[in-house]
This record gives C-alpha cells, structure tokens and sequence, in this order.
C-alpha cells in the first residue's frame, strides 16, 4: 500500500467545496449518462456539451434507446458540437453494449476499451467515474496538473509518456473510490484554477506544494504547441455540408450542398471524406442524406 501524497488531501477538500455542479457527477448519474459526456467532452468545452447532454439523455436514457434508432439520428442529434464522428462512434459503442453486454454499459477497462470510440482515456473515466474503479485517468487538464505541481514544467509533452503514466499511477490512492475522486477532482483543478494561458495560482489548494511555482514558473522550452485553426479548413467545410443536411428534414440534391461551400475542390473532397466516414449516405445520384 502506497502513502498518500502531500497533494491529496488539500485537492480533495477543494474539490468538496468548488467542484461545479455536473448532472454526469450526481450520484444518480448511471454510467449510460457518464459515458455519453465523456464522448461530448472530447475537445468540447462544458458549457456547449450541457444543453445537448440534457437533451440526448431524455431522448436515449438507455444504449438500447439509441441502439433501436438509426445512426443518422444520432448525427442529427449530436447538432454543432464539432468532431461529429463521435455521433457515430457512441451510436457503435450503444449497439455493441446492446449486443454484447445486455444492454449495460461494462464495468472492466478492458470490456470499455472494445467498444467503438473508447480509448484509453474514455475507457479509465467511465471505470472510475462510473463504476469507482481504481484506473490512472489522463486528460489534458490532469496532465497539465500533474506537469505543473509535480514535474515543474508548465506543460506536459505532446503525448502521453510511460514516466507520466508511471508517475500518474504512483500518485493514485488505494481505494478504489477516494482513486476516482482524486481522478476527477485533479481534473477539475485542470479546467477551472490550473488553465494553461494565465492560471490562478493564488487560488490554488496546493500552490504551496508546486514544483514549477517553487521553481519560479519557468517557460515551457518543449517543441512548438500547436494551435488549432478552423477558418476555412476542411474541418469548417465539412460542418457546413453536415449542416445543410442535419437541418433538412431529408435528402437534399447536390445543388444545396454546392450552395453551402464556394470552393469546389475542396467541397468535393469533404463530401467524399463524409461518404467515406459513414456520416452521409448517397440516396441516389446527386442526392445525399444522413445515414
């Protein structure tokens, strides 16, 4: 048995105070409900993934709920939130929890990572936040957190490292359930006091405890941050078309997809790039569709 670090007991009591009140952290949340936003959350902020949460969980309370409808609703549904691949990937991980699991969301890491769209992360989370499994949960406010207060740098390396994992781990309590908390409070310390431009030291609980205050917030000196662009990229393209078709009741003919995009190389190639995604279906010739 491992002993606590220095680090828990003040974080754990912050969070007891100022943790935001999430519907996916009551205790009623069921892990149906913690799954679901962890798919919103990837790249999203909270407050864009709320109204949408809200909505798919009185629309599909079960995996079966959605399972039962086609994968184009869950598209239609999934709305502006970006990256809408994930609406496949959740309507594949609801059908697979169908088929192979009863109908409930598995409990095992290993049972959670073979499902469509979960990854390390997602798979750890709903372990932990879900089902209170001791798992090491690394998103990027975590990491953040853990660079800062432990390592004494001020970010994190572009990728996940076996020492910030072997760190991460040294760091985790025993207890499966006091494990969760600390995954999803050091979370929290990531998202609202520790951000990566302008972190507000002064309200930090463990701002006395941090290697990288300590060593005078030295600047990050690792390869170039990459910063994300959308202005006219096939990303913006491709959600302008997935638009035109989500806000239609049904099929459209080309001409209101060529309405929606002025270049016509670069529409050509992000429809294609839909088509071969699975996020819209070719109802005839030049007629497309949600799946």
């Amino acid at each position: 048995m491992s002993a606590p670090s220095a680090l828990l007991a003040p974080l754990l009591t912050w969070y007891d105070e100022h943790a935001r009140d999430l519907p996916w952290r009551e205790p009623s949340a069921s892990p149906w409900a913690v799954l679901v936003s962890e798919f919103m959350l990837q790249q999203t902020p909270v407050a864009r993934v709320l109204p949408v949460w809200a909505e798919w969980m009185a629309r599909w309370p079960e995996p079966a709920d959605l399972a039962a409808e086609p994968a184009g609703a869950a598209v239609r549904a999934w709305g502006r939130l970006g990256y809408p691949r994930r609406a496949l990937r959740l309507h594949g991980a609801a059908t697979a929890i169908v088929d192979t699991h009863g109908g409930t969301v598995p409990s095992s890491y290993d049972a959670l990572l073979a499902l469509p769209g979960v990854g390390d992360y997602t798979a750890a989370a709903v372990a932990s936040f879900a089902y209170r499994r001791r798992h090491v949960v690394l998103d990027t406010n975590v990491r953040r957190v853990l660079a800062r207060a432990v390592s004494g740098v001020e970010f994190p390396p572009t990728s996940v490292t076996r020492a910030e994992r072997d760190l991460a781990l040294g760091l985790l309590p025993d207890e499966g359930s006091t494990a969760a908390t600390w995954a999803v409070a050091t979370m929290e310390l990531g998202a609202t006091v520790c951000v990566a431009a302008g972190p507000r030291c002064a309200d930090c609980p463990v701002t006395e405890l941090c290697a990288w205050r300590a060593a005078g917030y030295p600047a990050y000196d690792g390869p170039p941050r990459r910063g994300q662009t959308y202005d006219g990229t096939d990303r913006q393209c491709r959600g302008r078309l997935l638009a035109v078709l989500r806000d239609s009741d049904g099929p459209v003919h080309r001409s209101r997809l060529d309405a929606a995009w002025p270049a016509p190389d670069q529409r050509e190639r992000c429809l294609a790039s839909l088509l071969d995604d699975g996020l819209v279906a070719r109802v005839a010739d030049d007629v497309f569709g949600l799946p």
